[in-house]
């Protein structure tokens, strides 16, 4: 295309167009530069959350409270990584796809991430229901308390990735041809890995190092 023609499809509002409206100073994006300044606070507050558990740990056994080792067992939770980890996978072949411009293996590998973090979320509310049959709640330790607050909040993200990804979907399918689509599916996926590795976090720390002080 050449020099003239550019500048006119930048004019009448083409991708050029786009991508210049988000732009920084240095040539990155300003709503991928949102997403990852939004991606180090949330880092934080899973930090903070997970330092809190492995303090008050020790200092829940120490007052006769409830022990993890006994409630917390990694065969639900190890399908519930490996659910997370392909949803990983699929997240990449969607972006991918969309690249290409393949909308039918798009909408099938989009669909397929938001379809394996509702699996991730039903895993998660059949652990909590066993754990609080149990006996284990928010109220009754220190354990409980510390574990339900952090594995919830990281829920919670799970629920706003898959909302997102599903928000994603629908904006590409009633507007395909849309110059910032693959800008939005590559801002869901930003996201939605960021999810995954705080489980990958949360994971050898709480369940296959229950140990760990």
């Amino acid at each position: 295309m050449s020099e003239t023609a550019t500048t006119a499809h930048t004019a009448s509002g083409g991708p050029a167009a786009h991508d210049a409206g988000h732009a920084t100073s240095l040539g990155v994006d300003s709503r991928k530069m949102g997403v990852w300044a939004f991606i180090g606070s949330e880092t934080l507050f899973f930090a903070a959350l997970i330092v809190t558990y492995l303090i008050y740990k020790p200092r829940n056994l120490a007052a006769g409270g409830q022990d993890p080792k006994e409630f917390l067992g990694i065969g639900v939770t190890s399908v519930l990584a490996s659910i997370l980890l392909a949803s990983s996978l699929t997240m990449v072949l969607a972006l991918a796809a969309i690249r290409r411009h393949d909308m039918r293996l798009f909408r099938i590998w989009l669909l397929a991430t938001a379809g394996l973090g509702l699996c991730f979320l039903g895993g998660q509310a059949y652990e909590f229901t066993k754990l609080v049959s149990e006996g284990v709640t928010l109220s009754s330790s220190m354990f409980g308390t510390t574990f339900f607050v952090l594995t919830g909040f990281h829920g919670t993200h799970v629920a706003i990735g898959v909302t997102w990804l599903l928000s994603v979907f629908t904006k590409v399918w009633r507007f395909p041809n849309a110059p910032g689509n693959d800008m939005d599916v590559e801002l869901g996926g930003l996201y939605w890995h960021f999810v995954d590795l705080v489980w990958v976090a949360i994971f050898t720390l709480i369940y296959l190092l229950p140990d760990f002080k």
